[in-house]
């Protein structure tokens, strides 16, 4: 099983970026999926989750309004749309595939009780 991670980049303040993790080896219809992120020196940060069939999705009050998470099961491909980004949402994003419904809709899991997780994509925001 692989999740690969891509679009992260260096961006200014106020700009956006498009996240995607795209799978392989996996039935990814089935997994319930998360975006996880861990800034420089801290532990990981729970973003947003999604259902397995995109019906329900979740966010961290920390980037409401402003992420928004959806998927392509035609496409096994995940994405996360980060608008207005600020220097706090500086961190390496994960993508984790999940058949327990609490490690997608809120911050209760530890990477170890995920299925499946992507090797990361690094997000800088600076000016």
């Amino acid at each position: 099983v692989q999740l690969v991670e891509s679009g992260g980049g260096l961006v200014q303040p106020g700009g956006s970026l498009r996240l995607s993790c795209a799978a392989s080896r996996i039935t990814f219809s089935l997994y319930r999926l998360s975006w996880v992120r861990q800034a420089p020196g801290k532990g990981l940060e729970w973003v947003s989750g999604i259902s397995s069939d995109g019906s329900r999705a979740y966010y961290a009050d920390s980037v409401k309004a402003r992420f928004t998470i959806s998927r392509d099961n035609a496409k096994n491909t995940l994405y996360l749309q980060m608008n207005s980004l600020k220097p706090e949402d500086t961190a390496v994003y994960y993508c984790a595939a999940t058949t327990r419904y609490e490690c997608y809709s809120g911050p209760s899991c530890r990477r170890s009780e995920y299925n499946y997780w992507g090797q990361g994509t690094q997000v800088t925001v600076s000016s």
